[in-house]
């Protein structure tokens, strides 16, 4: 099949303020949630982990989706990939924004107090995992490995674009096999330490594949929202077309499917066998106000999106993609709120605006960081021999 000739222009506008648009939002935001340190300084940490482990989490799966197109030789997602590939590459600056909470472990880790575990025989138990040095050896660990991928990945893709050696594509995938592997054990010890130790006597088996599908779902909203938002700008409009459109709103349809049957899975094995140190973690957060949340998020990232995406006309139609993308990203950042907040605020619900400006700063930052690279580059991997099949989406 014959390439398809590209008439748009494939760099991102160097003149774009956005960039520092966002810059600006973000510091701003950060500055704001900084105050609130001095004011509730328990809040401020617990505010920051929502936030940070919602932007973590599009990070963590754009790295897993563009491993798993290259080990796959996927051939649909080759003129999207530059999008999560540029996300990804900025792990190695995104891991410094976890300082904050290795600095508030103490206010957000009942584990991290001696005086808890000497009369707590399960987090005597746990002590050998569940320590403050391993702690953050362990982050260290994590974000080396991402920081190393998630770059490899973006900088050979590139260095294909401008030496068109298509033996890169090799060295991608013989990265991407490995690199899968170690990224799903990684992902997993990751949930475990920034949500499932806030409540240390409560564990769940598949909680790590829960935080995944969460992450993976709001990958492909967030991608949707970026593909709309440059062709707003009148950017690769006939580069990337429905077709695309249709293909991530079918990825999202069906991780839709997978993160229900997950998240029921984890409540439902829970509800059957109902022993008290397991369910508490569900009574926690289904009263006191939080079940109100647990509804929302139910039907915003599952009932609405499984119905209104049924059809195939709803994937290619662009106000109803944009309404569920947007949904699922705010019921994405409600349910980790959901699974935090209830650690501090255990007597019932309350709304701090630190959870507000601090998604705000990190928002700001993150995405600044996304345009501040995907600038530097073409928007699609110009020189990649599967970028023909990618272009031919009619």
């Amino acid at each position: 099949m014959s390439k398809p000739k590209i008439t748009d222009t494939l760099q991102f506008p160097a003149d774009s303020n956005i960039t520092q648009s966002l810059f600006g939002v973000g510091i701003v935001g950060l500055l704001a949630t900084g105050v609130g340190y001095f004011l509730e300084h328990d809040q401020f940490f617990f505010s920051y982990l929502v936030s940070f482990s919602f932007f973590s989490s599009i990070a963590l799966a754009s790295l897993f989706f563009v491993m798993l197109q290259h080990l796959t030789r996927s051939e649909w997602s080759t003129a999207l990939r530059r999008i999560p590939e540029t996300i990804s590459s900025n792990l190695w600056i995104w891991g410094l924004f976890i300082i904050p909470i290795l600095l508030g472990m103490h206010s957000l880790y009942h584990w991290t107090h001696p005086e808890a575990v000497a009369h707590d025989p399960v987090l005597q138990g746990k002590q050998p995992y569940l320590n403050s040095t391993f702690f953050i050896i362990r982050q260290v660990i994590y974000f080396a490995i991402w920081s190393f991928l998630g770059y490899r990945m973006y900088q050979k893709s590139v260095e294909m674009d401008k030496t068109g050696n298509w033996g890169l594509q090799t060295l991608l995938r013989r990265t991407s096999g490995p690199g899968i592997f170690i990224f799903a054990i990684t992902l997993a010890f990751a949930s475990f330490d920034w949500l499932m130790s806030l409540d240390p006597h409560w564990y769940s088996t598949i909680f790590g594949v829960y935080y995944f599908a969460m992450s993976f779902q709001g990958l492909f909203a967030t991608l949707i929202l970026i593909v709309m938002y440059l062709w707003k700008k009148g950017l690769l409009t006939n580069t990337l077309e429905d077709g695309h459109i249709y293909d991530l709103s079918v990825q999202l349809f069906g991780f839709t499917v997978f993160y229900g049957y997950i998240a029921f899975s984890q409540f439902l094995l829970i509800y059957y066998a109902n022993i008290p140190e397991e369910t508490v973690w569900y009574l926690e957060r289904l009263s006191g106000g939080y079940e109100y949340l647990a509804y929302f998020y139910l039907f915003a990232r599952f009932v609405i999106p499984f119905i209104a995406l049924l059809s195939k006309g709803a994937k290619t139609n662009h106000k109803i993609v944009n309404t569920v993308s947007v949904l699922i990203l705010v019921a994405h950042l409600v349910e980790l709120y959901w699974i935090v907040m209830p650690v501090l605020n255990h007597h019932g619900f309350h709304l701090s605006w630190m959870t507000i400006t601090s998604f705000i700063g990190l928002g700001g930052i993150f995405m600044g960081l996304f345009f501040y690279r995907f600038k530097q580059n073409k928007m699609i991997p110009v020189k990649d021999p599967t970028l023909a099949e990618s272009l031919n989406k009619h």
